[in-house]
């Protein structure tokens, strides 16, 4: 079973690598399953070229670099986004790359770790309520990371408390990701 922490930011000097990082490193220490680090940025998605909608392509997108991102998360059995917030929503690059492919998501669990100035628990909600269209069941435990406690000016330092909440999300998105693989 194989769980993708997903990295939803694209922009240059994004704080979204170091919290993948911790959450990568702190997945590798919980086990349950083997875990991947995936950097949306390294697959450059155009904004939804393709004339077909994604929920009908069959898996078929004329985009090459689409074609890639689905494989990449058709192998996926369970996902973390690392997602910050937004203008109280979630990050327009991972928006569209969620947007780009529908059937890969389906049927397979979500954990969510957010960050942003009140924690990124708006674009957390708003990621609850995309997920549930596409059949992506998020898990009801979260990690939401505040810009003002969580950061300081040398980089990411989650509060202690943070690992035991990473641990609940881990915990929920392996459990359910077993159970829906069946």
């Amino acid at each position: 079973m194989k769980i993708g922490i997903i990295i939803g930011s694209t922009r240059n000097g994004r704080l979204g690598s170091s919290v993948g990082k911790w959450v990568y490193e702190e997945a590798l220490a919980h086990g349950g399953a083997e875990f991947e680090l995936v950097e949306l940025d390294e697959f450059n998605l155009e904004l939804l070229t393709d004339a077909t909608v994604p929920g009908a392509a069959n898996r078929q997108y004329a985009d090459p670099k689409v074609r890639r991102w689905s494989e990449k998360i058709d192998e996926l059995d369970g996902f973390i986004f690392v997602s910050p917030e937004y203008n109280h929503s979630v990050p327009a690059a991972m928006k569209n790359a969620f947007d780009s492919i529908f059937p890969e998501w389906g049927n397979k669990a979500l954990g969510l770790v957010a960050y942003g100035a009140d924690g990124g628990v708006r674009a957390v909600e708003h990621w609850r309520t995309i997920a549930a269209n596409a059949n992506l069941f998020a898990v009801r435990s979260q990690v939401s990371l505040g810009l003002f406690t969580d950061f300081s000016e040398s980089g990411f330092a989650p509060l202690e408390r943070r690992e035991g909440e990473l641990k609940g999300v881990l915990d929920s998105v392996v459990e359910l990701s077993a159970k829906l693989r069946g």
